[in-house]
């Protein structure tokens, strides 16, 4: 009969990482008692730890018949199927049988937070988006103070598009002795929600202690670009590619940052050979090719350009059936957050509640995608009196907070009282509070192009705030869109195809003009064209609606923007640049690709007085 000396030697061995003396005592010990399921467990654990994959697997699923009943053996028995899938000819069956496998684990302990992950993570690398959310949120719930289960929970909310995430990653600065797995997978996650400063400070802990950590200089690298540190983040390519041991894999990352470098230094040739050569980084790597198609437009090669483009968006297209499959029903809204309105007779019934006055308020700045939008929210960063925040869907998680409540927004705004109404504010400005510290006296920028939706909720929560819509050439709008690689679910399906573009910033425009008739906000429109037309002139009038004394540092953004460092939107490149006229009419240099979408734009282009000269028209409010 094993002794406990004997399975203190076992533990021992295990702890100290001699797997060999594990696992010679582990069958010394079942020589005498083949049935032990402990040392049954042990063996399994250290053939496991030695990578023996096989060999582990078959004794997990040994102990699963002696103990049916166990959820360990069972949620053991799946993982260990989940790292053997990937070494076997087929992975897909291997996976199904991890997974079943964790099902069974979770049927006898549900609330078994190991499993949860596991599944998770299964669910993950299956790329069944929704299912694996699900199942670490419900981690989280049952644990929400181990990182490794938030970390991972963020992912899949933002493989969900989900703006859960960032909730999910607040208390990251608290988290110490994180792994380089996770430490990286954080790092990530930072930069996906736009945390890139956050993200550096991630990586350049772990490489002090890491130094030669590849995938970690890679990401360094990539932020390095983001924020204009071009020189370094060459060096530190250099350096990788100069590496004899470094992978493909690693070669082909190397080469596309290195073009998004040469683009970023006007050599578009360089970078469009650089990514020929290379190749997309695997299956389904559209934004290999939304980069090549940013180069060829560089070079005029217009062909080239769409082919890039419309392989990109389809690749794009077929990862969001995965990641958002609702949005892809038959009777799906092309614009979700547009299907209803608030009507002159509902808002009518709104109460007179307290709410904080025009200086204590947000200036909201709006307006469809690629309709310069960041172009304004840096001229109004560049005032000191003013503090812009990255694009944050605060509005959306209120939004969300009210849907839990079974309150439908924004038909149901006007049942919140005035204590709802605080309660509201008070999360908003907590969730704000994270992002940006308000210097005393400061006013926040609320810089969010699809807020232009959410006009209802801004109207009664803030009622007295300063809002900005910045308007464009729809044709250039959705041009310009079509070019871009949206991380938002909403704008990536919407850019399916130009007709759809279209489409879309039809139902956004008249949902704003909709509510603007009705609510009548404080609402300054923006022209595009006149910004880059005359910048002392608009940043004078942006100025007097805002109540500013002076306007000479917005017109200044530049200079501004280029010290700010990280900045979290497609248009990075350009608003550290002086402004010019080059992208106004853009679209006519695609005139044939653009034809679908013309008609469906008609009505906005003649609300606007787009048909003319673009730049004639003075600012005003919009009128319906």
């Amino acid at each position: 009969m094993t002794s406990a000396d004997d399975f203190q030697a076992i533990s021992s061995a295990l702890s100290t990482g001699d797997l060999p003396e594990a696992e010679r005592r582990c069958r010394d010990a079942l020589a005498d008692e083949p049935r032990n399921v402990d040392v049954l467990l042990m063996l399994a654990v250290s053939l496991h730890w030695q990578k023996r994959l096989d060999e582990a697997v078959a004794i997990y699923a040994r102990l699963t018949g002696l103990q049916p009943r166990s959820a360990l053996h069972w949620s053991n028995y799946a993982t260990a199927l989940r790292e053997q899938a990937d070494k076997t000819a087929s992975p897909a069956a291997g996976l199904d049988a991890s997974a079943e496998a964790y099902r069974t684990a979770l049927r006898l302990e549900p609330g078994n937070v190991a499993a949860l992950v596991n599944y998770g993570l299964l669910l993950l690398q299956r790329r069944d988006f929704l299912g694996a959310r699900d199942a670490l949120l419900k981690a989280v719930k049952l644990d929400p103070a181990t990182p490794r289960t938030r970390i991972h929970a963020a992912r899949a909310c933002l493989e969900c598009h989900d703006s859960g995430a960032s909730e999910l990653l607040l208390p990251w600065r608290q988290w110490s002795a994180l792994d380089p797995v996770l430490q990286r997978e954080l790092a990530s996650l930072l930069a996906a929600q736009g945390d890139g400063a956050d993200a550096m400070t991630v990586l350049e802990s772990l490489l002090r202690e890491q130094p030669h950590d590849v995938p970690a200089r890679l990401q360094l690298a990539g932020l390095l670009e983001h924020t204009n540190q071009l020189d370094r983040a060459e060096k530190m390519l250099q350096d990788m590619a100069d590496a004899p041991e470094v992978d493909a894999a690693v070669r082909n990352e190397v080469a596309h940052q290195r073009a998004t470098l040469a683009m970023r230094r006007s050599d578009p040739a360089a970078a469009r050979q650089l990514l020929e050569q290379a190749g997309p980084r695997g299956e389904g790597d559209y934004a290999h090719d939304f980069t090549l198609a940013s180069a060829c437009d560089k070079l005029d090669d217009r062909a080239a350009t769409w082919q890039a483009l419309e392989r990109a968006h389809a690749t794009q297209i077929e990862a969001m059936k995965l990641a958002v499959p609702y949005r892809f029903v038959d009777d799906a809204p092309i614009l979700p957050a547009a299907v209803d309105r608030v009507g002159a007779e509902q808002f009518a019934d709104w109460p007179e509640l307290p709410a904080p006055g025009m200086r204590e308020s947000p200036v909201f700045v709006v307006g469809f995608p690629r309709s310069g939008t960041t172009l304004v929210e840096q001229m109004l960063d560049a005032h000191p009196r003013l503090q812009s925040m990255d694009e944050r869907p605060f509005l959306n998680i209120l939004g969300d907070s009210l849907s839990a409540r079974g309150l439908r927004v924004p038909l149901d705004l006007q049942r919140l009282n005035a204590d709802d109404c605080e309660r509201l504010r008070a999360h908003y400005w907590r969730l704000v509070a994270d992002r940006v510290t308000l210097d005393e006296g400061g006013q926040l920028v609320d810089k969010n192009p699809l807020n232009m939706l959410s006009l209802p909720l801004i109207k009664r929560l803030f009622p007295h705030a300063k809002i900005i819509l910045t308007v464009r050439d729809p044709r250039d709008v959705i041009l310009s869109c079509y070019m871009q690689h949206f991380h938002s679910s909403v704008l990536a399906v919407a850019a399916a195809s130009i007709e759809k573009l279209a489409r879309t910033y039809v139902v956004a425009m008249q949902h704003w003009l909709h509510h603007v008739e009705v609510l009548q906000p404080d609402v300054r429109v923006v022209r595009y064209e006149s910004l880059v037309a005359d910048i002392d002139a608009q940043a004078r009038v942006i100025a007097d609606f805002l109540g500013l004394d002076d306007a000479t540092c917005m017109a200044a953004f530049d200079r501004h923007a280029r010290d700010k460092g990280y900045i979290a939107t497609p248009s990075y490149t350009q608003v550290i640049q002086p402004v010019n006229r080059k992208a106004v009419g853009r679209w006519q240099r695609y005139r044939e690709h653009m034809e679908p979408a013309l008609s469906i734009l008609a009505p906005m282009l003649q609300h606007w007085g787009y048909p003319g000269d673009p730049t004639r028209h003075a600012d005003s409010k919009p009128q319906l």
